[in-house]
């Protein structure tokens, strides 16, 4: 199941890409695309962690708000930049995580380096730990409040 998904996936992310319909192209693409995936999981890089296809249902779920959080910072870091006091108290927080596995630790510090006015400055996997720098003091406490860990953990324990 994990090459089928994996050579949809690539194959899908190739039409996007190089928006070619011909057959020929069409065929070689899918050839290439299923050729990946096999030869992904001979060398041990298509596995439950480089392609999770387990988490895709709560990965839908998660997706959509990931993204409102994205415009919404976005929105609050431009207000900032234009705003003409510049009010920014840039800070490091530690945060604790509950995720368990890589995937939830590495998908919760991606999170929050794609939202805008955080990035994720250290992992540390032993402590289940993030270090986080934060523009201002609104996105540390938003971090520390822990919507978004509850909802990576959440999509993480959808795994069997």
């Amino acid at each position: 199941m994990r090459v089928i998904s994996l050579a949809a996936a690539l194959f899908a992310l190739w039409l996007l890409l190089s928006g070619h319909t011909t057959a020929f192209l069409v065929v070689s693409g899918l050839a290439a695309a299923v050729l990946i995936a096999a030869l992904g999981t001979t060398l041990g890089y298509a596995d439950d962690e480089g392609h999770p296809i387990d988490l895709l249902g709560r990965g839908l779920v998660y997706w959509p708000w990931l993204i409102k959080e994205i415009v919404a910072s976005g929105l609050a870091v431009a207000a900032i930049i234009v705003h003409p006091r510049l009010p920014i108290s840039p800070r490091l927080v530690r945060l604790k995580t509950s995720q368990h596995g890589p995937v939830g630790m590495v998908t919760y510090a991606n999170s929050i380096t794609l939202t805008p006015g955080t990035i994720t400055v250290e992992v540390n996997r032993l402590d289940r730990e993030l270090l986080v720098h934060a523009l201002t003091r609104a996105a540390a406490d938003g971090l520390a409040a822990g919507d978004m860990d509850r909802r990576v953990t959440a999509m993480e324990q959808a795994r069997p």
